[in-house]
């Protein structure tokens, strides 16, 4: 069999927000238990997912989103490198796929230091994969995942998995991080989005009258969560903070017609928000061409 016939086409998309160029990314998957879902019974939440047409237990999309705009070229998020499993860290290759090299990206905007997010900064040896670039993350994530007060009350595989791992992550880069702030690249602001961690981030991209909200894991399992907002992952930092980000992070996008983006939004994650009932509905963006 050929390779054409063995694997799948390149998991890129480009989309333009007036004159920024956004390409989504995928960095894989990751096959979730029922168990990881917090506020709905696994029966209907497997009911839901069928209903859909979708795996169950859930399969959980991870993206990636290129942002080009002034000369200069940032990823939002980084995946999970070679760290969970064969299903993910596709991120380098298709990056080469688009004619890049991980030293060809000046700023990294980190969401946050989740291993699907922030486990592609560095190599086996620890080294920076991306040698020239800036670390942008919330301050408070970064504080969180080095509070040695919060560590010990973290289960031993919660320790080893977030936080010695984000802590891995981000050494190589101490000397070129910078927290969040309004301005952090050309067309590109910060929303804070704190709840699935305390530092969680939003991306807002403006250029020409366009915006897009690249909102991070405001969602995990989009079929159920857009529905029931009040359903939380066992990996929320502070549920209730969680469901009150997603609330209003659905609200402003419904009310202001925004389009979103999302790291775990089924490839390749540009979607539409409207109100439906007690809850929200998605509307994928239908397929465009992009130059």
């Amino acid at each position: 069999m050929t390779d054409v016939a063995r694997n799948q086409v390149p998991a890129v998309y480009r989309r333009r927000i007036g004159e920024v160029l956004v390409t989504a990314i995928c960095d894989g998957y990751v096959d979730a238990p029922f168990a990881a879902l917090v506020g709905i019974d696994p029966p209907e939440a497997e009911a839901l997912l069928k209903a859909d047409f979708r795996p169950a237990p859930p399969r959980i999309s991870v993206n990636c989103f290129l942002v080009q705009a002034g000369g200069r070229t940032a990823i939002i998020d980084t995946g999970s490198g070679d760290t969970m499993g064969p299903t993910l860290g596709k991120m380098p290759a298709l990056l080469g796929h688009l004619g890049l090299t991980p030293g060809d990206i000046d700023t990294v905007l980190l969401t946050h230091m989740h291993p699907d997010h922030s486990n592609g900064l560095t190599g086996p040896g620890g080294e920076r994969l991306f040698p020239d670039a800036e670390i942008v993350v919330d301050e408070a994530d970064v504080r969180h995942w080095f509070d040695d007060g919060a560590r010990a009350k973290a289960d031993e595989s919660k320790q080893a998995r977030y936080f010695d791992e984000a802590r891995r992550q981000i050494a190589p880069y101490q000397d070129r991080r910078k927290s969040t702030g309004k301005d952090v690249f050309p067309q590109v602001s910060a929303v804070p989005l704190g709840g699935h961690t305390p530092g969680h981030t939003g991306y807002l991209v403006e250029s020409d009258g366009e915006a897009l909200l690249i909102w991070g894991d405001i969602c995990h399992v989009p079929d159920i969560q857009v529905r029931n907002p009040g359903v939380t992952m066992a990996f929320d930092s502070d549920p209730e903070a969680a469901i009150a980000a997603r609330r209003r992070a659905f609200d402003m996008a419904a009310a202001d017609r925004l389009l979103v983006a999302g790291m775990h939004l089924h490839f390749p994650g540009f979607a539409y928000v409207g109100r439906e009932g007690d809850g929200y509905r998605l509307i994928p963006e239908s397929w465009r061409f992009e130059g």
